[in-house]
């Protein structure tokens, strides 16, 4: 389990919450720190919506991490 450090930081250089985050996105505040604390990945549209938010550079935010292309598929690793 690696934590995303990149993207709580980007949250919180974008003053977001977790709870704020999570709204934009339509999840609960406990799936934003799962996403930052390695527990889970977003899917592939919701790293690109993050990725929209917070504007950063998807790369930057989940180089060498897993994210999924959908709920039901395996984890792929990012590029």
């Amino acid at each position: 389990m690696k934590k995303n450090l990149a993207l709580s930081g980007a949250r919180k250089d974008k003053g977001l919450t977790q709870e704020e985050l999570a709204a934009l996105l339509g999840y609960s505040k406990a799936t934003v720190s799962n996403w930052e604390n390695g527990y889970s990945s977003p899917s592939l549209s919701d790293a690109f919506k993050i990725s929209r938010i917070l504007n950063k550079d998807i790369n930057k935010l989940f180089s060498g991490l897993y994210v999924q292309e959908s709920y039901t598929d395996s984890v792929k690793e990012s590029v």
